[in-house]
This record gives C-alpha cells, structure tokens and sequence, in this order.
C-alpha cells in the first residue's frame, strides 16, 4: 500500500544576478554555505524565474547538480490565499538535451544527491525530480489536506516546466515508478502540453476501488501453487500464534520508543494489518526463488515472526513507521484508491474486517470518504485520448495488477517477465526493450545511441524511483 539515493553551494535568491555576495537562503538540512558565487548563464536564467531560489549546486566533472524551491500556490484556483515551497531538484548536463521530469510522488531525501532515472540514462538527459506537494518539506503550514488532490499536484509541477523551458531549449519526457507513474499520468491529464511523452513504471489503476477482482485474481495465479500455499499458510500459522507473538511486538515496540495510538491504535491490530500485507510484500520486492525461504506451518514462533519481520517489517505499521506516508494514505482514501483484498483464506483467524485500507492507518482527523469520480477520468482519458505514453509492469508485481490501458495513439504497455515492484526497460526482452527505447528516443528527439554517448558523464547512481520500505 505504498505503493515504498566535493559540495559547492550557492544561494541565489529571486532577483540576484549570480555574483559573489549573494544573500544565502535558508540551507537544507545538513549542507554547508558556498562562501563566494561567480557570474554564470545558467545560474542568470535560474534567478530570472519569480519565486525560485537555488538552495544549493554541487558541480562535478560533467554535469552540475541543484537543489531547488519554488514558491507555489496553496490552492492553484485561488493563488492569493497563501503560498508554500515546494522542493525540487535539477540534474543539469547541457542546455539544449532533453529534460526528464522525475515525480517520485512522495519525498526527496532529506540531503539530495545526483542520481538518474532510466530515460534519463539512455537519454543523456538533463533530469528535474520533484518532492510532492505535503511531503517532507514541501507542506504547507498550516496544512489544509484538502488541497492534497490530483489537479493541485499536476498544477505545480506544470509551473515547474513553465519556468524551465525559459532555460531549456530540448523536449520533455516525464517518468516515474509506482505512485510516481500515477503522478506523472495524472500531470498528463490535466496538462497534456507540457511534456512530449510519458514513461510510468508500475503505476496502478484503481479506476474503480471496490471491484478489485484483479488483485485478487494475482493472488490465485502468481508463480506456482506451492509457492502460494505455503505463503497462504505462513499467514494463517502467524495468526493463530498472535497470543505469543503479539508480546513480542510490543517488546520491540517498547525498546525502540515505536507507538500505535495515532495510526493502527493497538499492538494487535498493528500485528494484524503486517501479517495481511506479508504476501502483498513478498511479491512486490522477492522472486520466485525466494519461495525456498517460506517457513513451514511446524516452524518456530522465531522463525516465523522473523520471516515476517524481514519481508514486511513489524515497524513499518507504528505510528513512526506511518508518520512519512500519511499524504500518501490520505491520497488514496480521498482519490487514488487501493486494493481492496478479500483475503478469504484467513477467515476465523483474522479478527478486524476491513482493516486493510488506507483509514485504518490515518489519525482519526484525517480520515475520509473516497470519491471514484477522479480515477474514472483519468482511466477514461488514457484509454481514449491520450498519447505518447508508455506503461511499463512486471509480470509477478501485485501492483502491475490493475494496469492503465494506453490508447492506440502512440502509446504502448510493456510487462518485463518475472519482474516485480522494480520492472523497468532492461528487464523488457530484447525485442521490446529496443523498441521501448526507440519510442522514447524518439519522443525526445534524440536520433541515436551516438548522440547520447557524446553526453557520457561519469556514471551516476541509477535511481529505480522507489521509495525505500519504512523510510521516514
């Protein structure tokens, strides 16, 4: 249900020319303060952008690398009732190469560092990665959650690209994995000018949240029976064991300072809702081969919570465990949707129904109902209408599910065999993989492998656009 990388720095504020003795602005988190700035195009077209402020730059051989704010609306409708700052990051490598708009839909890290997505890579693109609007530093305060929606988050990162393409001369591809494949559907739907093409990786469609046949349907038919019965199974043994091992959360809970009142409310329904996403965990970060792993119904009380522990992680669902992705949570029980799981196996063992959706996890204040209308829309508006898009799934990802359906105009959807939550274009078999990197070299207007190569850099971490489980 997550649907969960030699510093010198400059402050230059809206209205400063790039010069020494700019003013600082307020630092991130953990950087230190350039102490002198020299005149420089690119830094000149950055400070002409109204409401921008360039927090700081690190430059190594080949590229530059920013980190960004830019003041933004609270409500896109009614711009006068109070701002924020949104954060965001900006890769630069050449002003005329292509620019790839990252929307991770959650939080960057706390110190961001220069890293690139896939398109970015076999673009040799300039890349712009975006914190999502109630996440980490990005929220406003006080924040009114009602203006967390779908049109409000594509409205800023449509003002983002409005300001870049004063400094950038190449076309736009938007990316992103999970619900950072959703967030750039969505920017498309409601901003289909703003970019020239769409890669979204295991982006999930939960067009209509009741009627998830799907999930389940993967559930019945991933891998091997075996496989799926002895995980069945695990489940229902963990249950029938709560009494000892339900003690043994709160042990853990107490030495590590981790609460339940906010979120879960109990120990119990905590332990409850992990042993319910165990399966859901497995397939979304193991492989087949990991089924040899599964503990039998005869092993230990250890064994079993440890395995548990390690797949799925009986610290993620405290209140300290949920504090990061609550805007997530909120999302999908306003808009979003999730999988709404039968889980009929463990009838007579489970004892909360419905507890595994997104209410269950929020403080009380924040919870919602859900209106279906949103995702209607947008499913609607891909199958019909929209273009140069591109869906990549794995073949063994329960997120990869319930999938978005292209249109015939230019769109394609791609599924990389037995891949899970990390599928992307290189796991796609050789035929596709080809053609997918044609698509998207195409759309971006980078004729061959040459042109990309004149743009090597030294090698950069590759970003698979996927939060870690239980960041915070």
């Amino acid at each position: 249900m997550r649907t969960l990388p030699a510093l010198m720095l400059a402050a230059l504020t809206v209205g400063s020319i790039g010069v020494a003795g700019l003013t600082p602005a307020a630092a991130e988190p953990g950087l230190a303060s350039l102490p002198t700035a020299v005149e420089d195009e690119l830094l000149g077209k950055l400070a002409a952008i109204p409401g921008l402020t360039v927090v700081s730059e690190t430059r190594p051989t080949g590229y530059r690398f920013f980190v960004l704010r830019l003041t933004q609306p609270i409500d896109h409708r009614h711009p006068g009732r109070g701002t924020y700052e949104q954060r965001f990051t900006l890769l630069h490598r050449s002003a005329d190469a292509p620019v790839v708009l990252h929307t991770g839909g959650y939080g960057l890290p706390v110190n961001p560092g220069a890293s690139q997505t896939e398109p970015t890579r076999l673009l040799g693109a300039n890349q712009v990665s975006v914190e999502h609007r109630f996440f980490r530093n990005s929220r406003p305060d006080p924040a009114d959650w009602r203006k967390l929606d779908l049109w409000q988050e594509a409205s800023d990162e449509h003002r983002i690209v409005e300001a870049l393409k004063t400094v950038y001369s190449g076309k736009w591809i938007q990316t992103g994995a999970s619900k950072g494949g959703m967030t750039s559907v969505y920017h498309r739907r409601f901003y289909p000018g703003d970019v020239d093409g769409v890669v979204a990786y295991v982006a999930p469609n939960d067009r209509v949240n009741p009627s998830d046949h799907a999930y389940d349907d993967f559930f019945a038919n991933v891998a091997d029976r075996a496989c799926r019965t002895a995980l069945d199974n695990v489940q229902i043994e963990a249950l029938k064991r709560r009494e000892r091992l339900v003690p043994r959360l709160e042990a853990t809970a107490a030495r590590d300072g981790l609460t339940f009142g906010d979120s879960l409310g109990t120990a119990d329904r905590s332990f409850e809702m992990t042993v319910l996403d165990a399966v859901w965990a497995f397939w979304q970060y193991s492989r087949v081969s990991d089924c040899a792993d599964v503990p039998a119904t005869t092993a230990s009380d250890d064994e079993i919570y440890a395995w548990i522990d390690n797949v799925a992680g009986f610290s993620f669902y405290t209140d300290q465990g949920m504090s990061y992705y609550v805007p997530y949570y909120y999302q999908a029980a306003q808009q979003l949707g999730w999988p709404d799981l039968k889980f009929s196996h463990l009838r007579g063992v489970a004892r909360y129904p419905k507890l595994y959706q997104p209410n269950s996890v929020l403080p009380a204040d924040l919870r919602t109902g859900h209106d279906p209308k949103p995702m209607l829309d947008v499913d609607h508006w891909v199958r019909k209408d929209a273009s140069q898009m591109m869906f990549i799934y794995g073949e063994n990802d329960p997120w990869s599910a319930e999938r978005f359906t292209p249109s015939r105009k230019d769109s394609h959807l791609y599924v990389a065999p037995g891949a899970n939550h990390g599928a992307n274009i290189s796991q796609l078999s050789p035929a596709e993989r080809d053609a997918a990197t044609a698509t998207l070299r195409r759309w971006a207007g980078v004729s061959d492998s040459v042109t990309v190569n004149n743009r090597a850099v030294p090698p950069l971490p590759e970003d698979d656009m996927l939060p870690p489980r239980g960041e915070r």
